[in-house]
C-alpha cells in the first residue's frame, strides 16, 4: 500500500474512534428534554374518541360522525386505587377535558314562576244602583255606559209622588220636634232610599218638599251598565246603573299544579301588559282557588292590583312572574315578611306586630301561619348547580372531586334531588356542604368510565359499554312508533306551538314548555284523541316526564302528518335519546338543538331530512 493511502486510512480510523469515545463519555450527561407541563401529551394516545359518544374510536383526530364534536385522545387509566366509580387523570388531561368544579353550599335559591292571566273588575268595588221607590226618569245625565263619575255627582233627575210624600213627612215631624223619634224615623226612611246625608240636610234647610229629585252616585268609578232611558217609569227594585271603582283591579291568573307548592297568599306578582311595553306593574296574591280546573288542569290565582293612575284596563292580558326563595324541602322563604303580621282578607295590610286590619277589622295573623318559613328556625337548603347533574330516567348522578388526592380524581355518586330553583337543584341527600361537583366536563368523565368498563351514568353496573351503544357500525333502532294520529290540518295549526315547545325543551325551560302545551290545547280543544294526549302532556311533572314519552311520541305523529308541510322543516335525529333507541323531532331551522337532553347534550344529533322544500 502506498504511504499516501495509509495516511488517509489512518485519518478515517481516528475519526470513527473519536465519535465512539464521544458517545461513551457524554451520553450520561446529555440533558433530558423536559416537556412543557401545560402542553397536551398524546404520544400514548393512538386511539381518538368522542366525549359524548365513546363508541366512536378512530386512529387519528377529527370530528365525531354523530355530533360533530372534536375527538379527544383516549387516555389510559393509570390510577391504581382510584376506585370502581372514580377516574384519575393527569393535569394535562384535566386541561384537555376542560373540567370545572363548583362548591356545594347552603343558600336560599330563587325560582321564577311564570303565569298568564287577564285583568278584571274588583268585585268588592262594584255598586248596583236600583230604584228604592217608584219614579219617572225626567232627565238622564248619564246617558251611555263608560262615563266616569265621582262620588256624589248627579246621575238622573226623577219625579216620584212617594218621595214627595216622604219629604213632607220629614218636614212636618222636624217642625214639631227635631229630636223626636218620628223625625228620626222619617230621616232614616229617606236614607234607606239612598238619599245622601247632605241631600237630607238640604231638604230640612230649604223647608219645602220638591216634586223632582236628583239621584247621585254613591261611589266614584265607571258607569259600566245603564238600564233606563229618559222618560222611563221604574218600579221599586228595578236596576238603574252599575258603577265600578277601577282604582283597584283583580288580575286572574292560571297556575299549573306543579307550581302550587311555591305559591303563597301575600306574595308579590310582577307583570307586564302589551299596552305599556317595558313597564312593570305589581300586585299581591289575595286568593288561591282550592279547586283544580278539571279541563285545563290549572288553578286560578287572584292578584289584587292597585290602579290609582288608571293605566290598567279590565280585559287586558298580562304576563306575570313570581320570584320565590326556597328553603329546605321546597318550602317558601320571604325575607320581606319575616316577623310580619298580615290581614287574612286584605294582603296589602302588613304590620310589624299583632293588631286589626285597617280595612275589615279582622285580627292579623303571623306570616308563618300562611305557609312562610322562618329561617331562624330552619337552615338554608343544600344546593348545587343544575349543570352538575346528569339525569337518566329517575337516576341523578354527579361527579365529586376528591380534594385530598395526589392527582385530579373524580368520583361518580348517585344523589336524591329536591325541586329545581332557577339554575340550581336542592340536594335532598347524597352530598355535603363544601364538596366540589363537576359543572363542566362531567359527560367526558362519564364517557371515560364507560370506555374503562366502570359504573357510569349510562351503565350503573359497569362491566362494559352502556347498553344499546352502536359498536359495530350497525344502525341504531328506530324510535318507538306512536299510536297517536294527527291529521295534516291539525298538525299545521299546532306547528307554531310545537316548534316553541321544542325550543323550550332544548333550553331546559319547563315553565315555557307547559305554556306551549297549553297553547296547543287552544287548537285541539278538550275532546278527541289528540286533545287527550295533550292533556297527558300537561300532567308531566318535570322536563324528563315531558320529553319521554310525550314529546317523542308527539313528534313521531307530527312527522307522519307533515310529510308535505306548507313551510320548510328539518327532521332531526338523536341516536342516544329514548334510552339509546334514538328519537326524532322537527325544527324550523337547521341549527340543531336537542330537546331530549337540553343543555347537557344540546348539539347531539344530525339532520335526517328536509321537509317542504
Amino acid at each position: 500500500m502506498k504511504p499516501k493511502n495509509k495516511s488517509i486510512l489512518f485519518t478515517i480510523l481516528i475519526f470513527i474512534i473519536g465519535i465512539i469515545l464521544g458517545r461513551l463519555l457524554f451520553s450520561t450527561n446529555t440533558p433530558e428534554v423536559v416537556a412543557d407541563p401545560h402542553s397536551i401529551h398524546v404520544e400514548d394516545a393512538t386511539i381518538w374518541t368522542c366525549s359524548m359518544h365513546p363508541q366512536i374510536q378512530q386512529p387519528e383526530p377529527g370530528d365525531c360522525p354523530i355530533c360533530g364534536m372534536d375527538l379527544i385522545p383516549l387516555q389510559k387509566d393509570d390510577g391504581g386505587d382510584a376506585g370502581p366509580r372514580s377516574l384519575q387523570m393527569s393535569e394535562s388531561a384535566k386541561a384537555l377535558a376542560e373540567i370545572q368544579t363548583t362548591e356545594v353550599i347552603r343558600a336560599f335559591p330563587e325560582s321564577e314562576l311564570r303565569l298568564v292571566g287577564k285583568l278584571g273588575y274588583d268585585q268588592t268595588k262594584e255598586k248596583s244602583l236600583t230604584a228604592r221607590f217608584p219614579a219617572r226618569i225626567d232627565t238622564l245625565y248619564v246617558n251611555y255606559s263608560g262615563i266616569p263619575v265621582k262620588q256624589g255627582e248627579h246621575l238622573a233627575k226623577v219625579y216620584s209622588p212617594e218621595l214627595l210624600s216622604a219629604q213632607q213627612e220629614l218636614l212636618t215631624a222636624h217642625r214639631s220636634d227635631p229630636q223626636s223619634s218620628i223625625t228620626f224615623a222619617a230621616r232614616e226612611k229617606l236614607r234607606l232610599w239612598d238619599l245622601l246625608p247632605e241631600q237630607i240636610d238640604e231638604i230640612l234647610a230649604r223647608g219645602v218638599a220638591k216634586d223632582q229629585f236628583v239621584l247621585r252616585a254613591p261611589i266614584g268609578g265607571i258607569v259600566t251598565e245603564k238600564h233606563v232611558e229618559e222618560g222611563s217609569y221604574v218600579t221599586t227594585g228595578q236596576p238603574l246603573f252599575r258603577i265600578v271603582d277601577l282604582s283597584q283591579l283583580w288580575l286572574n291568573m292560571d297556575a299549573y299544579e306543579s307550581d302550587l307548592a311555591w305559591l303563597r297568599y301575600g306574595q308579590d306578582v310582577a307583570f307586564t301588559v302589551e299596552a305599556f311595553p317595558g313597564e312593570i306593574f305589581h300586585g299581591t296574591i289575595a286568593f288561591i282557588n282550592p279547586e283544580v280546573n278539571r279541563k285545563t288542569r290549572t288553578v286560578e290565582v287572584r292578584v289584587n292590583v292597585p290602579n290609582l293612575e288608571g293605566l290598567l284596563k279590565p280585559g287586558m292580558f298580562a304576563k306575570g312572574k313570581v320570584t320565590v326563595k326556597l328553603a329546605e324541602e321546597g318550602k317558601v322563604y320571604e325575607p320581606t315578611l319575616l316577623g310580619k303580621w298580615i290581614s287574612p282578607m286584605h294582603p296589602e295590610v302588613v304590620k310589624d306586630g299583632p293588631g286589626a286590619c285597617d280595612v275589615c277589622g279582622m285580627d292579623l295573623v303571623p306570616a308563618e301561619e300562611l305557609g312562610y318559613v322562618n329561617p331562624i328556625l330552619e337552615s338554608a337548603p343544600l344546593i348545587l348547580p343544575a349543570s352538575a347533574v346528569l339525569r337518566t330516567g329517575k337516576r341523578a348522578v354527579v361527579y365529586v372531586e376528591k380534594l385530598n388526592a395526589d392527582r385530579p380524581t373524580y368520583e361518580g355518586r348517585e344523589i336524591v334531588l329536591g325541586p329545581k330553583a332557577g339554575d340550581f337543584y336542592l340536594a335532598a341527600s347524597g352530598l355535603e356542604a363544601g364538596e366540589r361537583v363537576v359543572t363542566h366536563g362531567a359527560f367526558k368523565i362519564d364517557s371515560a368510565l364507560q370506555i374503562q368498563a366502570k359504573p357510569s351514568m349510562m351503565n350503573p353496573e359497569g362491566g362494559g359499554p352502556a347498553p344499546g351503544h352502536n359498536h359495530g357500525g350497525m344502525p341504531m333502532p328506530n324510535a318507538s312508533k306512536s299510536m297517536l294520529i294527527i291529521d295534516q290540518e291539525t298538525a299545521e295549526k299546532i306547528l307554531p306551538a310545537y316548534l316553541e315547545l321544542q325550543k323550550a325543551l332544548a333550553n331546559d325551560d319547563f315553565t315555557s314548555a307547559q305554556t306551549q302545551v297549553k297553547a296547543m290545547m287552544t287548537v285541539t280543544g278538550h275532546e278527541g284523541p289528540v286533545a287527550e294526549f295533550v292533556h297527558g302532556m300537561l300532567d308531566a311533572k318535570d322536563l324528563e316526564g315531558l320529553r319521554l314519552p310525550h314529546f317523542e311520541k308527539f313528534s313521531v305523529a307530527m312527522i307522519e302528518a307533515l310529510q308535505d308541510p306548507s313551510v320548510t322543516l328539518y327532521r332531526m335525529h338523536c341516536p342516544m335519546a329514548n334510552h339509546d333507541r334514538g328519537a326524532d323531532w322537527l325544527q324550523a331551522n337547521d341549527e340543531l338543538r336537542n330537546p331530549y337532553f337540553g343543555d347537557s347534550m344540546l348539539r347531539c344529533g344530525e339532520i335526517k331530512a328536509t321537509l317542504g322544500e
